[in-house]
């Protein structure tokens, strides 16, 4: 379930950062396989670096924290990954 959660809020991450930076977006479609690319990297640095979804799901219970640290860690993941491959295509087309 992390991992849906992780994806689907890189792929909003990407979207939302292609529509603020206009000049390197990469489209609807590249926005959003680029967001949930960097959704699925923001969830294992996060994991790599203990805060990953382990702890809060050790007593099996639902955690909010948990789930918010996912979203947040997806959503930034997925739109900064969007903002690197677009400078990269930027740069590459000059």
């Amino acid at each position: 379930m992390e991992w849906i959660i992780s994806l689907v809020a890189g792929a909003v991450g990407g979207n939302a950062a292609g529509g603020l930076l206009k000049n390197l977006s990469l489209g609807t479609i590249g926005n959003t396989i680029a967001g949930l690319v960097g959704g699925a990297g923001g969830m294992q640095i996060m994991g790599m670096l203990g805060m990953g979804a382990a702890g809060g799901d050790a007593a099996g219970g639902f955690d909010i924290a948990s789930l918010i640290s996912q979203v947040a860690a997806g959503g930034v993941g997925g739109g900064a990954l969007m903002a690197i491959v677009g400078q990269v295509k930027k740069m590459m087309g000059k």
